[in-house]
């Protein structure tokens, strides 16, 4: 039987121990995982009528964790990709618990075994070189937050980095000799080697030593104080250049850019490490998508038609 405090006991381990100190994960997923477990255990005390720290494991089952994760869509108004997540959480925990109370197992593998909800997946947009051109030439470079704001937006749209990579880059970590490139520790702690064109490492080189005169900092886009830039100010000041440049580029006129669009423009030009997720930047045109099939090989072979060979198979294309 489950004693009273061995749900404590599993979660504080699992936290302290599994997810701190043996994946060593970020904060922003810890931050993820509790919120999603004091949630979790305010629904249970309601559902139950015992306290949080009188819970046990039992409790927790497989029909409480599906009337809990409807609850964060009805009650809360959370999407299907937030309901995912709040799953994810819940699953790293049950697989933490199998290892520690093996003789919960049946209990366990049916909440492991509740299913993510499918959503739809939205089609990404990107800028196109003419747009990218306009925001760029909008930027008026004569004064110092100009020549940070035209380097900014310049390394975002050529190397596709996140904002909180971008925003986080020191003066030390680009590298405009040979083999420009910038490096930074990226999703999931890898850490990222980009190169740069010749025009990028220009501008970030005369960015650079504008900035280490006038204004030192630990950031190579600090914000007016020195300090890093928020989100928000990206966001904003990307907002104000696109305004501008919708003046004169009629498909930014009214439009919203978002410094994530940044990213998918670079995947666009440049590709991306998963097919699958390539897959979803694919907001192209009909005229590139013309051009691309022309550039491919077509298949030498020949169609046949296909003809079940028994029973089963037959069986199987009537259903």
């Amino acid at each position: 039987m489950t004693t009273p405090n061995e749900l404590p006991r599993l979660i504080e381990s699992f936290f302290c121990t599994r997810l701190v100190a043996q994946r060593n994960v970020s904060g922003h997923t810890i931050s993820s995982y509790r919120d999603t477990f004091r949630l979790l255990l305010v629904f249970a005390e309601r559902e139950t009528r015992r306290a949080p720290e009188r819970l046990t494991l039992v409790d927790l089952t497989a029909d409480l964790i599906g009337r809990f994760l409807d609850m964060t869509e009805r009650e809360r108004r959370n999407g299907p990709r937030t309901r995912n997540l709040r799953l994810t959480a819940l699953r790293s925990f049950y697989r933490h618990a199998l290892i520690e109370c093996p003789e919960h197992a049946g209990l366990i593998h049916r909440v492991l075994a509740i299913p993510p909800k499918r959503c739809a997946r939205k089609i990404v947009g990107f800028l196109t070189q003419a747009e990218i051109a306009a925001v760029l030439d909008a930027i008026d470079r004569g004064s110092w937050l100009g020549m940070r704001d035209y380097a900014l937006l310049l390394l975002m749209m050529q190397t596709g980095l996140r904002l909180a990579e971008v925003t986080a880059l020191g003066p030390g970590d680009v590298m405009l000799g040979a083999g420009a490139h910038v490096r930074c520790q990226g999703k999931g702690r890898k850490e990222r080697c980009t190169p740069l064109t010749r025009a990028t490492a220009r501008v970030l080189r005369d960015w650079r030593e504008h900035q280490t005169r006038t204004t030192p900092s630990d950031y190579l886009f600090p914000s007016s104080r020195g300090g890093r830039l928020s989100h928000d100010a990206v966001q904003d000041l990307l907002a104000k250049h696109v305004t501008t440049a919708g003046k004169k580029c009629d498909s930014l006129r009214g439009r919203r850019v978002t410094p994530h669009m940044l990213r998918h423009t670079a995947a666009m030009e440049l590709g991306h490490e998963s097919l699958e997720t390539t897959q979803v930047y694919l907001d192209a045109n009909l005229s590139m998508k013309e051009q691309i099939l022309a550039r491919t090989r077509q298949p030498h072979g020949r169609s046949r038609r296909f003809k079940p060979g028994d029973r089963l198979l037959a069986f199987l294309r009537n259903l």
